[in-house]
């Protein structure tokens, strides 16, 4: 292996590291991602999309699914309107979302690896530590991965917008 290619794969992996330094693993879930979000009290935004696109079923499936989740403060940042406008366009909706949502459960090593992940709707996010912070597209990532029965939740400052 060139000595380049491992000081790169370091440097990731020390990223990582720092990134995660004094974080706890959090302990296996046993509630699917949508009971997490429904219950945590601040994805009320996030629900209610959830379920007028009809993807609670799906998100409550065995999987398993990375999200992305965006917060109600995330959605408050949206341009007055933009809400309402997608509850009434499920299309839309519907693309927003699955924009949020990757197949498997993705640790924060294996995000930093590829540097990219490709989401149910079928296009790509991109992944970037920068400052020890992690981020998806431009989004922050503002709190340790939450593990659910079927996947994983990344609590995110922004709605990715494909």
């Amino acid at each position: 292996m060139k000595f380049k290619t491992m000081v790169a794969m370091v440097a990731v992996f020390m990223s990582c590291n720092v990134l995660m330094a004094g974080q706890k693993a959090a302990p296996m879930e046993t509630k699917n991602i949508v009971e997490i979000a429904v219950g945590a009290g601040s994805f009320k935004t996030l629900v209610a999309a959830v379920q007028a696109a009809n993807l609670v079923d799906t998100l409550a499936s065995p999987g398993p699914f990375t999200v992305f989740a965006p917060t109600d403060e995330a959605f408050a940042k949206l341009p007055a309107g933009t809400v309402e406008s997608l509850l009434a366009d499920i299309p839309a909706l519907t693309n927003i979302l699955t924009y949020h949502v990757a197949g498997g459960t993705e640790s924060v090593k294996s995000l930093i690896t590829k540097k990219e992940i490709t989401t149910v709707q079928g296009s790509k996010v991109s992944v970037r530590v920068c400052d020890n912070r992690l981020y998806i597209n431009d989004s922050e990532v503002i709190m340790k991965p939450i593990q659910a029965s079927n996947g994983v939740i990344y609590v995110i400052d922004a709605v990715l917008l494909p």
